[in-house]
């Protein structure tokens, strides 16, 4: 694949990532009508999202040190910091969010690189999640805000942003369903949405960045090609996330929700229809 295929994806890559509409499935699809026609892969897609984590983390950037510091204070009892502080238990929900994923994407890693790329899969689970996220935005009381969430949220939480594995539900849209299934506002449930997204996708990452040390055949892409399109994604990313924060304040899912079943039926029909291979 070529270095233009991937600075191409590497902008779907930012555009994408922190909208409810998987940025997963957007590479898997897209690498489907670029000139080489193929899929991305599992390795560059966890790569590039490194890209728009960094936008997280500079958007983030003073309640994410705050958090940080403030967690690692409470273990002293000299520092004056409570163990119920909300930032330190801010760290504590952010760490039980992530324990679900990380061990199922450690065991299910011969599903991550093959079953869960199927595009017949991912067609069904991008309508299938788009009508839960519309109901769920739909039905939820949307009165609780940041500080009320608890430790068993917490874990539901981490509990969707597992389902984000199988491309197509959306590791933002999978969180923030959830979130708003809960009864938390829009903008509480995106915000620990991307926070809880921090670890998962930076160890993910680092895991395939390793992997594509020792197996370079792992991407179709070099490594200057992936490079492009990781801060392509960063720059993209940052601009999408500050747009997101600022529309769900004050709107709803609806638009993702019926751009996630649109996609998703013109996916199924050409897959039908043999215009594109589903593996």
């Amino acid at each position: 694949m070529s270095l233009l295929e991937a600075i191409i994806l590497g902008l779907i890559q930012g555009l994408t990532e922190f909208l409810p509409i998987s940025s997963s499935a957007h590479l898997r699809i897209a690498g489907e009508f670029l000139p080489s026609a193929t899929d991305p892969g599992a390795t560059f897609t966890a790569i590039t999202q490194i890209g728009t984590e960094l936008a997280v983390l500079l958007y983030f950037w003073t309640d994410i040190t705050r958090i940080i510091g403030r967690w690692f204070r409470h273990f002293s009892p000299s520092s004056g910091v409570p163990r119920t502080d909300p930032d330190v238990r801010m760290g504590w929900l952010i760490i039980i969010g992530t324990v679900p994923i990380v061990l199922v994407g450690f065991f299910a890693q011969e599903y991550i690189r093959s079953t869960f790329r199927s595009l017949w899969l991912v067609a069904v689970v991008l309508i299938v999640f788009g009508l839960i996220l519309g109901v769920a935005d739909r039905l939820g009381r949307r009165t609780r805000e940041l500080d009320e969430l608890t430790y068993p949220h917490g874990l539901l939480y981490g509990a969707a942003q597992m389902l984000a594995l199988i491309p197509g539900v959306s590791r933002s849209g999978a969180t923030t369903t959830m979130g708003l299934a809960l009864g938390y506002t829009r903008p509480a449930a995106a915000r620990y949405a991307f926070l809880l997204a921090i670890p998962a996708v930076f160890g993910s990452g680092l895991y395939e960045l390793v992997t594509a040390i020792r197996e370079p055949s792992a991407s179709p892409f070099g490594w200057f090609d992936t490079l492009a399109a990781t801060v392509i994604a960063f720059g993209v990313g940052y601009l999408v996330i500050a747009g997101l924060m600022r529309y769900i304040s004050t709107r709803s899912f609806l638009p993702f929700v019926i751009y996630r079943v649109v996609l998703g039926t013109v996916l199924l029909i050409l897959l039908g229809a043999g215009v594109i291979d589903p593996l």
